[in-house]
């Protein structure tokens, strides 16, 4: 699944390609993703142009010149790429925005499990996709103080507390996986049994692996790719998600492999406590 991260590199490279480039025509090719597309008002999106795009968490935006936001949500195996209008319509392509210029962006996803709403730009953040959600990692007001008081009053243990999109949004099991190990907390650990020097530690470590998985251009396991189709560079610089008996690049013990909420969570039973 992208996370935020990934839907950040999207971000980054569809905004200069697309940001007003108006939209010629909106085709539905299928409409039955995790939530029905409302097909009238996609393509009451013909003739508007896009803005530079933005993203909340795993949600990217692509706001308009008429105050509308188009907002998706890649779900297990969605990807937004640009293309040549000659290019075939690709298997799994669900729906396409064809722009001037002769290129259409297109959404594609196997698994069906994303999300693509017409919003409008004064109400979309009291949507309730968006209404719950909880702290931007890379935003101001990240910080140990924010994420510890978002923790005060619970028991969870720290990674299902780190992917809880009502405390901290984007972060999703790979970076919570790998932020941990940098931060040397054991994925187990109660969010009551951490003190305020390692909220610092975590903090910083859950920045760093984002900005860093930004910077390698996300990271790709099976569907990935960035807005012109090419895979990230991040799954080589991972440090323990899916490298389960392959040894710790800190202290040499073999990566182990546990099942917290039905996902696997990857660690180092040496150097995470």
């Amino acid at each position: 699944m992208p996370e935020l991260p990934e839907v950040e590199v999207v971000r980054r490279t569809l905004g200069p390609e697309i940001a007003g480039r108006r939209i010629l025509t909106v085709e539905v090719h299928r409409g039955d993703l995790r939530e029905p597309v409302d097909e009238p008002s996609l393509q009451a999106l013909s003739g508007r142009r896009f803005r530079p795009p933005d993203r909340r968490g795993k949600y990217l935006l692509l706001p308009d010149d008429r105050s509308g936001v188009l907002a998706l949500h890649f779900g297990m195996s969605g990807r937004l790429t640009l293309v040549p209008e000659p290019v075939p319509r690709e298997k799994h392509e669900h729906l396409a925005w064809h722009l001037e210029g002769e290129e259409r962006l297109r959404y594609v996803d196997a698994r069906r499990f994303g999300l693509v709403l017409a919003l409008e730009e004064e109400s979309w953040r009291r949507d309730p996709h968006f209404a719950h959600l909880g702290l931007e990692p890379l935003g101001e007001e990240w910080s140990p103080g924010s994420l510890r008081r978002r923790a005060e009053g619970r028991r969870a243990p720290v990674k299902s507390f780190l992917m809880n999109a009502r405390v901290v949004v984007g972060v999703g099991n790979i970076y919570a996986s790998e932020a941990l190990h940098r931060a040397g907390i054991h994925p187990g650990r109660s969010v009551a049994r951490i003190g305020a020097a390692r909220w610092k530690t975590l903090a910083e470590a859950v920045r760093e692996v984002l900005e860093e998985g930004i910077a390698r251009g996300g990271t790709t396991l099976r569907d990935f790719v960035d807005g012109t189709g090419a895979p990230g560079r991040n799954r080589a610089h991972l440090a323990v998600y899916d490298r389960e008996g392959e040894p710790c690049p800190r202290c040499s013990r073999p990566v182990r492999r546990r099942t917290q909420a039905g996902r696997s969570t990857f660690y180092c039973p040496g150097c995470q406590h």
